[in-house]
């Protein structure tokens, strides 16, 4: 069973920066698809960056692109989303997600979710 858990978010101002970050656990194998989702109160879920655990290319929504990253820290089994230059645009929560085939398939049915962590712009 795959647990996630995010932390990191919190009030910032506009231009500002923030970090999520997403550890992961029981998560086994040779790697999984690690996606960042966010969603604001009355808008759909959307990805915004993923990578594969296992190693190759990211992705990165144009709504967050040359603003946020998406990284991993292997030895901690943990993601992080770099966030910088805040909009108030982007206050959402903000989950996190691992799907062994998302990366791939595109599809994120069946993936294992985080509880969520705030992030609210002003």
């Amino acid at each position: 069973h795959v647990q996630l858990v995010e932390s990191g978010g919190e009030p910032v101002q506009a231009g500002g920066s923030l970090r999520l970050s997403c550890a992961a656990y029981g998560t086994t194998g040779s790697g999984y698809c690690m996606g960042w989702f966010r969603q604001a109160p009355g808008k759909e879920r959307e990805l915004i960056a993923s990578l594969y655990t296992g190693g190759g290319s990211t992705y990165h929504a144009d709504s967050v692109k040359g603003r946020f990253t998406i990284s991993q820290d292997n030895a901690k089994n943990t993601v992080y989303l770099q966030m910088n230059s805040l909009k108030p645009e982007d206050t959402a929560m903000y989950y996190c997600a691992a799907n062994a085939y998302a990366c791939y398939s595109g599809s994120w049915s069946g993936s294992y979710w985080g509880q969520g962590t705030q992030v609210t712009v002003s």
